[in-house]
């Protein structure tokens, strides 16, 4: 396959990075400032070299093969501010993170082009939108940790890994995390984490050491997609107790990579073993990595961003193939 010129956007840092490692070069637009979606190769990432910058203004300048967007205000009104009509006819992917925030089941989702294609981040995503007319691929997140990090769990407590989780609410469990604190030792780190007492933003680089010291990783998202953090944490043997909820429910298996339940009062007796057996916090979590590993593995991710690619270039308006025969290429 030859090497795409792909136009895409910052929006989530982590993703960014591992989809960086496809074969393909990715150009960021920036903006003065570097505001959402706009900071190009910001943050602590080691930023490999198919990672470019270029200034939003000259966008129309220069040649693409691909445009992949990854969030509405992007398709919906940038895309008609910084390109050009015959950039707009290039081959588009829409990339979508999130599951509907609207309506759980109801929500049409805003892409509705047959000649595009939808991709979503978890298998559950991708049951819960509506997407209409526009063909649907599934690609499940890949994740590289530093080589060496290992779980090592001497520290009695568990760890929660969520940005801003003050001002995000309930959706991200923030009075679940609050509740279970009271009567549990956690930390919270993570981007303004320390308006909940938390320790802080870790440098992504650092998150997966930082993280394999504690006992177990607690996730108390309610919904939303399937964390980084989450698979990071099982990639490098921590074992995972959260909600049962989204495509958590398939990511985690009781009594075997971890624990997943509805019922919080569950939920805090399982943390309670773990805080008490070092060992079995240990099992689970090399079931946890085993799983991670088959997955979440980042060649796997890449190979299916690379059929993707190839899909959407291969030429538009054609009949798609089915997505499991995409993937397998």
């Amino acid at each position: 396959m030859q090497r795409l010129r792909v136009l895409t956007w910052h929006v989530h840092g982590n993703y960014l990075y591992y989809l960086a490692q496809v074969s393909h070069e990715l150009y960021l637009p920036v903006k003065p400032g570097r505001p959402h979606g706009y900071g190009g190769r910001s943050g602590s990432f080691p930023w490999p070299a198919n990672v470019h910058e270029l200034p939003a203004e000259e966008l129309r300048e220069q040649e693409f093969d691909c445009i992949l967007f990854q969030a509405r205000q992007h398709y919906l009104e940038d895309q008609f501010a910084l390109l050009s009509a015959e950039q707009r006819r290039l081959p588009r992917i829409y990339l979508e993170h999130d599951p509907p925030r609207e309506h759980p089941t109801d929500t049409r989702h805003p892409v509705d082009d047959p000649d595009m294609l939808l991709v979503h981040v978890t298998p559950f995503n991708a049951l819960m939108w509506d997407s209409g007319r526009t063909p649907v691929r599934v690609v499940e997140h890949g994740v590289l940790v530093p080589a060496g990090v290992r779980y090592s769990g001497e520290i009695p407590r568990g760890v929660v890994v969520v940005n801003n989780l003050a001002s995000r609410g309930r959706r991200l469990g923030a009075d679940l995390f609050c509740e279970l604190r009271r009567r549990l030792p956690l930390d919270l780190v993570g981007m303004g984490s320390e308006e909940l007492d938390g320790l802080g933003e870790i440098p992504p680089p650092e998150l997966p050491a930082f993280i394999a010291r504690y006992r177990f990783f607690f996730n108390p998202i309610r919904y939303t997609s399937l964390g980084l953090a989450v698979c990071e944490a099982m990639t490098i043997g921590l074992p995972v107790v959260g909600l049962a909820t989204t495509e958590m429910a398939t990511a985690i298996e009781n009594g075997v990579s971890g624990y997943v339940d509805t019922r919080l009062e569950v939920l805090e007796a399982r943390m309670r073993e773990l805080l008490a057996n070092r060992a079995e916090a240990r099992r689970l979590g090399e079931d946890a990595r085993r799983r991670a590993l088959a997955r979440f593995g980042i060649d796997r991710f890449v190979r299916d961003w690379n059929a993707v690619l190839a899909e959407a270039t291969a030429g538009r308006g054609a009949s798609r193939r089915p997505m499991a025969a995409a993937l397998q290429d």
